[in-house]
């Protein structure tokens, strides 16, 4: 992502200038269910009211920009009073800099998808102090404290893409172009496929590219990888929203672009759910991808940024929306939604929301 080699050099000392929170802050601990118990815990930043701001990642990719347009509908459906969201670039350091300037503004809660899931910190630390909540979007935080995680299982991104080129190639080499290693997604899928792959299917060789969330750094490691490797079979893609396009206009160039069906197609996974895959997988360039519910995180990150203004607590266990809330290793609570596999056998689905938008 851009910013990313200058944040890499500065990264300690950004962190290392925030001090570590002392006093104590909400901490929406986690219930099962998301319907009202009643409970309360301490105290929320607005009491239930007060602005929110929404901090995105990048919008560069078609699936940020899709939650980006799902925010003020969500919040109004949710009753939250969203400010307009803030981009940090896909710059760690800018990120830190948007929630200070966002808490300078006097929110009461806060909605950030983390760029970084350690560097994050140094900013919940500095929400933490002035007492307000934060839920994190999409990406969970290596440290620091947030009311809740709205994030599906990437775990279970890497396995399902796994299992899917496992069945569908028997033997041979195959590609996952990786996200940034710096956050727990990268991390999550990349180590989820390389396990299932070992586990699971042995016959099969991964080959893999750190791309970094760069659509120009995959595009060239690509490149050169098909180089040397014109023999392979599979590629998985961390996300479709900055990897489809390069990747298919790669393998145009090399002639190496066969549809489904044809003689020497290439079977492709990729993560995201975004209108590209589906048309993709129409059109028989790709084969699946999963939908990440770009809709739902938007719709229950302000939900949970509600319930912690009010000072309300969950515990984990099964939700009313067809998922589950965990408690991660770290002891933060995530609500893990659902991200269905999509072929060309459920690509139609309305329900899906890449079907819902342009």
């Amino acid at each position: 992502m851009p910013g990313r080699t200058v944040w890499k050099r500065n990264r300690t000392r950004i962190v290392g200038a925030v001090a570590a929170a002392v006093g104590a802050s909400l901490v929406l601990g986690a219930c099962g269910s998301t319907k009202d118990t009643g409970a309360s815990g301490a105290g929320g930043g607005g009491g239930g009211t007060g602005k929110v701001g929404v901090i995105l990642p990048l919008l560069t990719s078609p699936f940020w920009q899709s939650y980006n347009d799902y925010v003020p509908k969500m919040a109004k459906s949710e009753g939250v009073e969203a400010l307009k969201t803030v981009n940090s670039n896909s710059d760690p350091s800018q990120q830190i800099t948007d929630i200070n300037n966002q808490l300078n503004q006097s929110v009461k809660g806060l909605v950030v998808a983390p760029l970084d899931s350690a560097a994050i910190e140094a900013g919940l630390d500095q929400a933490e102090r002035k007492g307000v909540p934060v839920v994190a979007v999409d990406v969970a935080p290596d440290k620091g404290k947030v009311a809740m995680v709205v994030r599906a299982n990437n775990v279970a991104y890497g396995e399902k893409a796994c299992q899917y080129l496992g069945k569908n190639i028997t033997s041979g080499k195959v590609v996952q172009i990786m996200g940034d290693l710096a956050s727990v997604n990268g991390r999550d899928r990349s180590e989820a496929f390389r396990s299932c792959v070992k586990k699971n299917f042995p016959k099969l060789k991964v080959l893999e590219i750190p791309a970094k969330w760069e659509s120009d750094t995959a595009a060239s490691k690509l490149d050169t990888l098909l180089n040397a490797n014109p023999d392979i079979k599979g590629i998985y893609m961390q996300a479709g929203g900055v990897y489809l396009a390069p990747t298919l206009q790669t393998l145009k160039s090399k002639g190496m672009l066969k549809t489904a069906g044809q003689a020497g197609h290439i079977t492709i996974v990729s993560n995201d759910g975004i209108p590209q895959e589906f048309d993709a997988i129409r059109k028989g360039e790709i084969d699946a991808t999963v939908s990440q519910p770009a809709d739902a995180y938007a719709k229950y990150g302000m939900y949970y940024i509600k319930a912690a203004m009010e000072g309300k607590t969950f515990q984990p266990g099964p939700t009313d929306h067809n998922s589950t809330i965990v408690k991660l290793p770290s002891g933060i609570l995530e609500d893990q939604l659902p991200a269905p596999l999509v072929t060309k056998d459920n690509v139609d689905d309305p329900e899906l929301w890449g079907n819902t938008v342009g």
